[in-house]
């Protein structure tokens, strides 16, 4: 069976080739910066050598099976893998480019690339669509780059071009540790896509001891919890896994995380109507984040058919983050992207399974 390119970091891939260094050095310039996936199109290569690679390695990216394009230019991806099961990736505008009269470009677009990191998620929140399929398998470190190469080829963003990518798709990242490291890695080479660590985001339900892992690794990478409730009762409802690392014990291994003085940890925070939208909830996050440098994201609940849940009144949101400003700490409320598609994570999928399409 080959061996998929994309699961290997450069200095792994030099020792499979048995071969000099640079040649993995030319392989991953092939590869992330001409976006080649031919071997044969290798052209600074030795025949020999090309024939090599073919007959022990593919450039193995899944098929995108559906896209939908919301008219704020967010774009939903479905991939279907080779084992036929889908995941789901989003590809955010965050700045738009900007031209003058003759057609230059003043200022480049900028990117976001929302990648999964498993075939379904073990952690089962209540207001999350991707649960409801389980939890199948964990992606491999390629399976979690292709998302972000297939994304930018397929709408020619330069490979120089830098993006931001967002571990926060399908699946928990830190339950895929090992391969969410390995594709940290490979994204930040500079002799592939150059995405460096900051540039990079793992968001997490808020596993303890794989934050103090990741947190001993010290790559740079910047942190976000997903915490949606201030006290443990209603974590507890929303996301069963608080039973396991309860928020005193996240808010603890945050602490002890590594972060470049520039930056912020940043706390998601799900507002859903009458639940967790009051400004009691406000003064006790407030509390809860004292000592921390934090930055908190308020995201309005993004309604699906079938949820319980409702999106908060905007005007409560306002006031929500008003406090948190007046309080000194730093909130900004997440534009909402992709309300006319299939905006909620694993939506898309789940489409799919109710068309009775395989997954």
């Amino acid at each position: 069976m080959k061996k998929n390119i994309l699961d290997f970091t450069r200095e792994e891939l030099a020792k499979e080739l048995d071969s000099p260094s640079f040649r993995a050095k030319q392989i991953f310039q092939w590869v992330y910066q001409k976006y080649v996936d031919d071997f044969s199109k290798m052209s600074n290569l030795s025949k020999d050598f090309r024939k090599k690679l073919d007959e022990n390695f593919e450039i193995y990216t899944p098929e995108i099976v559906k896209k939908e394009i919301s008219k704020d230019g967010s774009i939903k991806y479905l991939f279907r893998l080779k084992d036929l099961h889908t995941i789901e990736s989003v590809l955010l505008p965050m700045k738009k480019e900007v031209k003058d009269s003759e057609g230059k470009i003043l200022k480049e677009a900028k990117y976001s690339i929302c990648v999964s990191t498993q075939v379904g998620c073990k952690v089962g929140c209540a207001f999350c669509l991707t649960a409801k399929g389980g939890f199948v398998r964990n992606l491999t470190p390629g399976e979690i780059v292709s998302q972000v190469l297939s994304i930018k080829k397929d709408n020619k963003i330069a490979s120089n071009r830098r993006v931001n990518i967002v571990y926060m798709g399908m699946g928990e990242p830190l339950d895929n540790l090992d391969n969410v490291v390995k594709s940290i890695k490979i994204f930040s080479d500079e002799n592939g896509l150059s995405i460096g660590p900051r540039r990079q985001t793992i968001s997490t339900s808020g596993l303890a001891p794989k934050i103090k892992k990741l947190g001993e690794k010290n790559l740079g990478v910047l942190l976000a919890i997903s915490l949606h409730a201030v006290d443990d009762e209603l974590r507890e409802k929303l996301m069963p896994i608080n039973k396991a690392y309860n928020i005193e014990s996240i808010i603890k291994a945050v602490k002890d995380f590594p972060v470049d003085q520039r930056k912020r940890v940043m706390f998601e925070y799900l507002m859903i109507k009458n639940l967790n939208d009051d400004i009691k909830s406000a003064k006790k996050l407030v509390k809860l984040l004292n000592g921390i440098k934090a930055k908190v994201n308020l995201i309005l609940f993004n309604p699906y058919p079938g949820s319980n849940f409702k999106r908060p009144d905007t005007e409560d949101v306002k006031k929500f983050q008003q406090y948190l400003l007046d309080k000194g700490v730093l909130c900004t409320i997440r534009e909402s992207k992709g309300l006319d598609i299939s905006a909620a994570c694993g939506q898309l999928r789940e489409k799919g399974v109710q068309n009775g399409n395989t997954i």
